[in-house]
């Protein structure tokens, strides 16, 4: 018992709470691009993401760090915000996983880091 009522609670606080009035509810997704090189991120941008996303995109510098073998690693990054309204993650997941397969594959990066959220989005 105790374990559905946790299960239940789980379940409850992924779930979206409803947006109030104005908003729509959205999926919001970010993707962090490991050290991009300006001119091969201005054609990756121009090339890969802005068709897969041509509603709109935010794109921002970033400086990232992570330890690895008890070093502080850092490097220049790239942060692609995108709000998908009426998405749900699963979907929101699906339409960015070929972005950041592109990413890998074009830039020899090991790995995109990606959040995805629930929110509502007015405009």
């Amino acid at each position: 018992m105790i374990r559905a009522a946790v299960g239940l609670l789980l379940l409850a606080s992924c779930a979206s709470p409803p947006c109030p009035a104005g908003y729509r509810p959205a999926t919001i997704a970010e993707a962090y691009f490991g050290e991009p090189d300006p001119a091969a991120w201005a054609t990756f941008l121009a090339e890969t993401v802005t068709p897969a996303f041509p509603d709109g995109l935010t794109h921002l510098p970033a400086a990232g760090q992570w330890r690895r073998a008890g070093v502080v690693e850092r490097e220049q990054s790239r942060l692609l915000v995108l709000v998908l309204p009426g998405m749900n993650q699963t979907e929101a997941a699906a339409r960015l996983a070929p972005v950041e397969a592109a990413w890998r594959a074009g830039q020899g990066q090991q790995s995109v880091l990606r959040v995805l959220r629930p929110g509502c989005a007015a405009l």
